[in-house]
């Protein structure tokens, strides 16, 4: 009797959390306009704690939206989609920022983890760089002019299935976008495509410019880049003398997702977001791999929880080390 009066109390004096926020929704393929209705949602509900922002837009004028959740003046950034057909990084932001801010703004726990340090640090959610790439992924075309949908056709090897689209909707692959090593990535393919395609030029896509200008504004301690697939977590890229302070907030991520911690690779070549950020501001970031491989298109929806599960303390914990680096 005694045990079970035990095991009863102890249930019931948990720490609440904020498993009850229920705006987004994760059993269908997330696209722009679903995001789109989720972030009004969200700000009717929690608009004393975020901020919404677009802070640029695409090339067939999608806005790209930012999400500040906190008050404090230290600030770190997370990244979802830079590539179409990884939406699935885009439903994991929004899932975040939904239970943080609901945990947030109700004084609640996320598990047994306080969001007051929100109070302290901002994060911001870009959930979904690459709208347009996630567009043509998702819907084969529709709506796109009739001379563009004969250049997509031909970007992707006229093969009329777009699952495996990575590219912005110029053709461009923004991770291979930025000043960092781009000379020395593989020119290969010399033109538009689906995929792999660096540009005539870095900081040459919309979609590149809006964000590196945004990072300069609001000057982040931290930074990730969600993508997909190989739960891995890179973040080693001419760090320098901050190669240990970087691999050891790496090295907690890992433990906390049970992902798979990259070796540092002398010969990497760079062109990404995180490889820019890293030499350029000399702080923190990180590209984590979410799910498992699945080759050339996007990630089962059933893999979701799973990623969730591994996922959902990482802005608090980051929140938590950037904090430390502030002092």
């Amino acid at each position: 009797m005694v045990r079970v009066f035990l095991v009863t109390f102890f249930l019931f004096t948990l720490p609440f959390t904020s498993a009850e926020a229920k705006i987004v929704q994760v059993d269908k393929p997330y696209t722009y306009k679903r995001m789109q209705q989720d972030l009004e949602k969200i700000n009717a509900k929690y608009r004393r704690h975020i901020e919404i922002k677009s802070i640029g837009t695409t090339h067939f004028g999608k806005e790209i939206w930012g999400v500040k959740l906190g008050s404090g003046k230290t600030t770190i950034v997370l990244i979802g989609a830079h590539h179409g057909r990884e939406w699935l990084t885009s439903t994991l932001l929004m899932t975040m920022l939904e239970n943080y801010a609901e945990a947030y703004q109700n004084g609640k726990r996320m598990g047994f983890r306080s969001t007051d340090i929100l109070d302290q640090v901002s994060i911001w959610f870009i959930p979904m760089l690459n709208p347009d790439g996630v567009y043509i992924q998702q819907t084969n075309l529709e709506s796109f002019p009739a001379d563009h949908k004969k250049q997509l056709l031909r970007m992707n090897e006229g093969s009329k299935s777009f699952k495996r689209w990575k590219a912005n909707g110029m053709g461009v692959d923004l991770n291979r976008q930025y000043p960092a090593g781009w000379k020395q990535l593989n020119h290969q393919p010399s033109n538009p495509s689906y995929a792999f395609y660096k540009g005539k030029r870095p900081l040459e896509a919309k979609e590149v410019i809006a964000l590196t200008q945004f990072i300069k504004e609001i000057k982040p301690s931290i930074a990730v880049a969600y993508h997909t697939a190989g739960r891995e977590i890179f973040w080693n890229y001419k760090n320098g003398e901050n190669l240990n302070r970087d691999y050891k907030i790496a090295k907690r991520v890992s433990r906390l997702t049970n992902y798979k911690l990259a070796k540092p690779e002398p010969e990497a070549f760079g062109g990404g977001f995180t490889d820019w950020f890293i030499t350029t501001y000399h702080k923190p970031a990180l590209t984590i791999e979410i799910s498992y491989l699945v080759g050339d298109t996007s990630p089962p929806l059933s893999v979701f929880s799973s990623e969730w599960k591994r996922n959902k303390y990482v802005g608090l914990l980051l929140a938590r080390e950037a904090k430390k680096l502030d002092r």
